[in-house]
């Protein structure tokens, strides 16, 4: 008789890292909502940009928050789903990031 296979392991430093990761991204797009907002009042033309890294914002914690909450459960079943969620929920704010960065790029050579 053959054993199961065994569940894909749950990677603890994995979900460190993110975490950390994470957290410090939330932080950074607080900051590049702080100096969107100076710029704008500045020049006194409105963007979009500060919305959308705002959403990021929140893309971030939802990820630091779901790695955070994978590392504290007890239940293996939940637990690998929310490293799955928080992995996913982090590349996918990686990559919204990085449109931010050439929406903002495009709206500060066409002013």
């Amino acid at each position: 008789m053959s054993r199961p296979e065994p569940r894909t392991p749950f990677h603890e430093e994995l979900c460190v890292h993110i975490f950390t990761v994470s957290a410090g991204m939330v932080g950074v797009c607080l900051t590049v909502i702080g100096l969107l907002r100076v710029i704008i009042t500045i020049r006194k033309a409105d963007t979009a940009a500060d919305d959308l890294v705002a959403l990021d914002a929140v893309l971030f914690l939802a990820s630091c928050l779901s790695s955070y909450w994978a590392m504290r459960s007890r239940n293996t079943g939940r637990m690998h789903w929310l490293e799955r969620f928080a992995d996913a929920t982090f590349m996918l704010a990686l990559f919204f990031m990085v449109c931010i960065c050439v929406f903002i790029t495009y709206a500060i050579t066409v002013s």
